[in-house]
């Protein structure tokens, strides 16, 4: 399944703000992610284990197809079927 993620970095906790269609808005925490990478390879791990956490797969299953040095990405989440990614999609208000 490929989704269109809005990022809102420097969050308190991570959560999945809201949805419309295919587009979720997601605020992410990046504080605790080693020193020695940028502020967007930060944000990306972020994002990866927590969508993976949120969709209930690997983190490796969570790629970031296109826009890893902004806020707007398109991500690709494998490792279930279709039906039940969507399945958790359509429970996001």
């Amino acid at each position: 399944m490929v989704i269109k993620v809005r990022v809102i970095p420097d969050s308190d906790d991570n959560e999945v703000v809201s949805r419309i269609g295919s587009v979720l808005r997601v605020r992410v925490v990046t504080a605790g992610i080693s020193a020695g990478t940028s502020s967007d390879e930060r944000l990306n791990q972020s994002l990866r284990r927590y969508l993976a956490e949120f969709f209930d797969v690997r983190t490796n299953f969570v790629n970031i197809l296109r826009g890893a040095k902004g806020k707007e990405k398109t991500i690709e989440i494998s490792g279930k079927s279709e039906e039940d990614l969507r399945s958790v999609m359509e429970s996001i208000p």
